[in-house]
C-alpha cells in the first residue's frame, strides 16, 4: 500500500540508524512490524495468571520416546 506521510527528518533519521535499514521505507516497516509483535507479547503476558494449561509433561515423554523407537524399528528393517 502506497502512503504520502508527513514524518519529521529527525526522526525518520533516528529510525534508520537504530534499525539499521537503509531505506525510509525499510525503517518504517520494521518499526511496524516490532511495535505489533510487542503488542502481541504484550496481550499474552497480560494473560498469565489466568490461564490454567494442564500439560503431562511425562506423558508427552513417553509418546516421544514410543515414537522414536517405532520410528527406529521401522528404519532397521
Amino acid at each position: 500500500m502506497r502512503a504520502t506521510l508527513s514524518i519529521p527528518d529527525e526522526l525518520i533519521n533516528e529510525v534508520q540508524s537504530l534499525t539499521g535499514q537503509k531505506s525510509k521505507t525499510g525503517a518504517i516497516i520494521h518499526v511496524m512490524e516490532e511495535y505489533v509483535r510487542r503488542k502481541k507479547v504484550d496481550a499474552l503476558l497480560a494473560l498469565r495468571g489466568k490461564v490454567t494449561v494442564e500439560y503431562d509433561w511425562q506423558a508427552e515423554e513417553e509418546r516421544e520416546l514410543k515414537t522414536a523407537e517405532e520410528r527406529e524399528a521401522y528404519h532397521v528393517r
